[in-house]
């Protein structure tokens, strides 16, 4: 299933996206968030044969869901391996031992669509390219083969990064902080698990102005989306609607390139099965 959160003009409602139309779900559930947490994916897809549907040109499309967390890995050794570089150090050893992330600001989501407006603190306004899973099914302490049953889905990730301002925290080894918690950008769907695998190599690009900045695979990734709920159930629980992203591969952002966002881009994350994810940035 590929689901969405659109409004239709009345407000919005979760919903599945069915060829060109989106079938609406609000009769099951009050949201995507509201699907995961009560585990109703069965009687949802029940839902979809009576469903009243919308043709989805004339809706409004937004996130498909706002996370109950929001975690970002490090996991495509190309990336870790050129930030490293470009500290003048080799790869910390630690990186192939554990899945290592921060936490992001859950509460400033954009959906596909909708414009980033500049942040006034910084002059290096960056994007990153990445995959995101979200968790559907509450778990702790897993093991690898049942953090992987685990992934409701999977939907596709922009970090926006403040370059200078990251460069400043992380030297007092501490963040990313302020320069990623703006906004986190996620669609435009949640492709169900039973739909797409990473591991199959799902073909990413990232776009600015239309001109193709990265071309990557998600089969490049080290860490696999179920070694990092594993990792993360150690000790705590993991919840449905916990989002992680994969981090970006190398190239995926202006930083492996030294080029920056300016005011009037248009970023344009693909990712093969999923969709496209678009967004404008305006000072």
């Amino acid at each position: 299933m590929r689901f969405v959160t659109f409004d239709p003009g009345a407000g919005p409602r979760p919903g599945a996206l069915v060829g060109e139309e989106i079938a609406d779900l609000s009769p099951v559930a009050h949201s995507i968030e509201d699907v995961l947490a009560t585990g109703r994916l069965g009687a949802t897809r029940d839902a979809l044969k009576r469903a009243e549907r919308f043709p989805a040109a004339s809706c409004t499309v937004l996130a498909p869901l706002r996370p109950a967390s929001l975690r970002d890995f490090l996991a495509f050794e190309d990336h870790a391996k050129g930030g490293a570089r470009r500290r003048n150090e080799e790869l910390n050893p630690s990186w192939y031992e554990i899945p290592v992330y921060y936490k992001g600001n859950h509460r400033e989501i954009l959906g596909p669509g909708e414009n980033l407006l500049w942040p006034a603190f910084t002059d290096k306004l960056d994007f990153e390219l990445e995959l995101a899973c979200v968790v559907g099914e509450r778990g702790r302490d897993l093991d690898e083969t049942s953090a992987g049953s685990h992934i409701a889905g999977y939907t596709i990730m922009n970090d926006w990064s403040a370059r200078d301002v990251q460069r400043r925290e992380m030297a007092m080894r501490l963040g990313p902080a302020k320069s990623k918690d703006f906004a986190t950008s996620l669609g435009p769907v949640l492709v169900t698990a039973d739909e797409i695998d990473p591991r199959d190599g799902l073909k990413m690009t990232a776009r600015v102005n239309g001109e193709i900045w990265c071309e990557a695979n998600s089969a490049a990734m080290h860490w696999t989306f179920p070694q990092m709920i594993s990792y993360v159930s150690r000790g705590e629980t993991v919840y449905p609607g916990d989002v992680y992203g994969s981090g970006t591969p190398f190239g995926g952002c202006g930083l492996d390139q030294d080029r920056w966002l300016r005011p009037g881009d248009t970023v344009d994350l693909e990712i093969e099965g999923i969709g496209v994810l678009s967004n404008t940035v305006v000072r």
